[in-house]
């Protein structure tokens, strides 16, 4: 059975007793935690943006199967360290589909989003289908908004975290002004740690309901 460090718990009861007030929902309270533990920025209370019900959606989607897709190695792996105590979540990185010594028009990143999307959309979909995971490649979550914008299936969550300066923001607001369901860090902020944190968040919900 999976417990958290004492050491965790005692620094969640520590930000739960500084935060602002705020109309954040019990799921989105637990990602903002998480959040906040991760960066050690409070901050990130203003910055962070939930569409409607994509927390509840979201963990419908994992207790029927559906798999996550990350963008980066490191976000999947610290992902899989919660996600096997689940028992029903695959974890992806859309590194997996990246061709070794192949020259790509974009980035790596953003082709290997392309090709995993493509395979993994025709497998899970509907209540199934992948949640994906942004923290590094503003690039690849562009690709994947220009695959879904005129298709039928979309993800069961959309977790918009990608970090730096160049396209970043651009394609948060495109998520935003979107109709697809999302978890965003606004500005220049993310990373692959905030964005495996805001999975985790979800699926330590999922542990403890078990």
């Amino acid at each position: 059975m999976y417990k958290d460090h004492p050491i965790f718990l005692e620094s969640i009861s520590f930000i739960k007793s500084k935060l602002k007030t705020n109309d954040f929902n019990h799921y989105e309270k637990k990602i903002l935690e998480r959040l906040i533990h991760t960066s050690g920025d409070f901050e990130v209370q203003g910055l962070l943006k939930f569409s409607n019900n994509a927390c509840k959606n979201a963990l419908q989607a994992i207790r029927c199967g559906a798999p996550i897709l990350t963008d980066t190695d490191m976000a999947a792996i610290a992902i899989k360290t919660i996600a096997k105590h689940t028992n029903i979540t695959s974890v992806y990185s859309a590194k997996d589909w990246v061709v070794p010594n192949k020259e790509y028009r974009n980035t790596k990143t953003s082709f290997g989003m392309e090709k995993a999307w493509l395979e993994l959309s025709q497998k899970y979909y509907g209540n199934k289908a992948p949640i994906v995971v942004f923290g590094s490649s503003p690039t690849a979550l562009e690709k994947l908004l220009d695959m879904i914008e005129f298709n039928d299936c979309c993800p069961s969550l959309i977790v918009g975290m990608p970090v730096g300066f160049i396209g970043v923001e651009k394609c948060k607001k495109r998520l935003i002004s979107s109709q697809y369901p999302y978890i965003i860090l606004e500005s220049t902020r993310g990373g692959a740690a905030m964005a495996a944190a805001t999975v985790n968040a979800l699926l330590r919900e999922i542990i403890k309901s078990e």
